[in-house]
């Protein structure tokens, strides 16, 4: 068999609307307060109180266009009556690169699409993290990024689907046309 033909024959790979070029933690805090005394066995499930966020920005890159970096933020609290159990804070961050992909879209995919892409990572840095504080894992549970954006921006969208119904031809009831005739044989 011979080589000399490897160049021509190489298949590229099509761009993909969205390239994740890094994952990373860029900030994670774990708070133990009562330990040991929380470790003992025999204590009521504490209550969880989870909270989860995301933020974007465009970074300035004179060479990728529409470069971003996206931050997922998650904070898990355990607390049994008012005593704190522990405490879980994780920033975690991705940069990415939005090919294809129209402007307008560009909020929705980077605080919807982004964030589902990292969650996995996040759930297993969780579930590490309550491990190594001595309790049982935390799993995390599915989150729907698009309800908690559709939350989050109700007040935006439902402005701007009024000022499209604004813009928009009005319809009416009346028609002009009457009915075509049809010819008997």
């Amino acid at each position: 068999m011979s080589d000399q033909n490897a160049d021509t024959d190489s298949i590229t790979a099509p761009a993909m609307p969205i390239n994740i070029l890094a994952q990373y933690v860029r900030d994670v805090s774990f708070e133990n307060p009562m330990a040991p005394d929380s470790l003992r066995a025999g204590l009521a499930n504490p209550e969880m109180d989870i909270n989860i966020g995301m933020d974007a920005r465009k970074i300035p890159d004179e060479e990728i266009e529409n470069l971003y970096e996206v931050v997922v933020n998650l904070r898990a609290a355990a607390t049994r009556g008012d005593e704190p159990v522990f405490i879980l804070e994780l920033q975690y961050g991705l940069t990415v690169v939005l090919n294809e992909i129209p402007e307008d879209n560009h909020h929705p995919v980077l605080l919807i699409e982004i964030p589902r892409l990292a969650f996995p990572f996040m759930r297993q840095i969780v579930s590490d993290l309550t491990s190594q504080g001595g309790y049982p894992p935390l799993i995390l549970n599915p989150v729907d990024f698009q309800a908690l954006y559709m939350e989050r921006f109700k007040d935006e969208i439902a402005q701007a689907q009024t000022e499209l119904k604004k813009d928009a031809p009005k319809a009416t009831n009346k028609t002009d046309k009457k009915p075509a005739k049809t010819k008997k044989k």
